[in-house]
């Protein structure tokens, strides 16, 4: 007699594994976690997200528990002989499911209206921050209206003060976004959204475009520096007297370079550079990264970038300028001296 074996489950090993990258990928806080807020935004917003789960949470509960019931209830037995009794229709059950829902979006909607209603308005004050963002393929530049004060791809905001944000774009859709602080809003061409932020700590938080917006999109990132309002108004009195100095030999070979190549393009403060199609690069190594956190702000990075923009960063709108090794040795010695 053949013997035939019942097909069984086989657990595969890529599978599990897999599966396990999957629901490991969501733990642990990063960089842009909403889930470990920093301010009052975020705070609220998170505390919307978990009366809503909390909600849908006994929802589940109480429909798992009806429809496990109702297997248990009413399941087949080996005594019955016949059809249970049909029921076609329940006028109070069809009542019943239809109110409840209804009660569930209107306690939804009171907590929804009244956040909304809470970090829709611009708060207003002598002590409030005013910043005026302008998205571009695909960097970001902040104005401080009221100080001169321009910088590109790094926002400083001090600590405990409210900051409202002006949104617009010089080109296509771009979306606003610092998770750890708050929601994200659209930069539109040809209309200005706001929404304001607070930092409750110091510290470094990362924002990026939340919309896709062209070849460059992913590498479309600023970070917010929250700092003490001593340490703010100190930031803002040195970009407001920023001075160059080009001492060394290839450091004034690199200013007589940047003058010929770059401040058509540019601008430094406290200089004739008054260029206004790129970045602002006043104070530049002050930030963290360049090309809107595609390289580390270092000598190397620098000396990548202007080897080849749209090499590192697609869609770049930098040219090549074709520069020698040498002239690249120059112009980074001079940038390096902004800070």
């Amino acid at each position: 007699m053949t013997r035939h074996r019942r097909p069984g489950f086989k657990v595969s090993l890529p599978l599990v594994v897999t599966l396990a990258a999957l629901l490991l990928g969501g733990c642990g806080l990063g960089k842009q976690s909403t889930l470990s807020p920093a301010g009052p935004v975020a705070q609220a917003q998170l505390s919307m997200l978990y009366e809503s789960l909390a909600i849908m949470a006994v929802i589940f509960i109480v429909v798992a528990a009806v429809f496990v019931y109702s297997l248990i209830r009413f399941r087949a037995r080996k005594t019955d002989t016949e059809l249970p009794k049909q029921v076609h229709g329940s006028t109070a059950l069809e009542i019943a499911w239809t109110i409840i829902p209804i009660i569930i979006i209107v306690v939804l909607s009171i907590s929804t209206v009244h956040y909304a209603f809470a970090l829709e308005s611009p708060p207003q004050g002598p002590g409030t921050v005013q910043v005026q963002v302008i998205g571009h393929q695909f960097w970001w530049e902040f104005r401080y209206p009221g100080t001169g004060v321009v910088t590109a791809n790094q926002v400083h905001i001090p600590v405990g003060k409210k900051v409202n944000f002006s949104l617009q774009s010089a080109d296509v859709v771009h979306s606003f976004w610092v998770p750890r602080l708050g929601g994200k809003t659209d930069l539109i061409p040809g209309r200005t959204n706001t929404l304001w932020l607070e930092a409750s700590k110091p510290g470094v938080y990362y924002g990026q475009c939340a919309q896709l917006c062209g070849a460059g999109h992913a590498y479309m990132k600023f970070t917010v520096l929250a700092e003490s309002p001593a340490a703010y108004r100190q930031w803002l009195r040195h970009m407001q007297h920023d001075t160059v100095s080009a001492t060394t030999p290839a450091q004034q070979a690199g200013l007589a370079l940047f003058k010929q190549d770059c401040a058509t393009c540019h601008t430094i403060q406290g200089t004739p550079f008054q260029g206004k199609v790129g970045p602002n690069l006043t104070a530049l190594m002050g930030r963290p990264t360049i090309g809107a956190g595609t390289l580390p702000n270092t000598a190397a990075g620098l000396a990548q970038w202007l080897h080849d923009p749209s090499a590192v960063k697609p869609g770049a709108k930098m040219p090549d300028l074709g520069l020698s090794e040498s002239q690249i040795h120059s112009l980074v010695a001079f940038l390096e001296t902004l800070k």
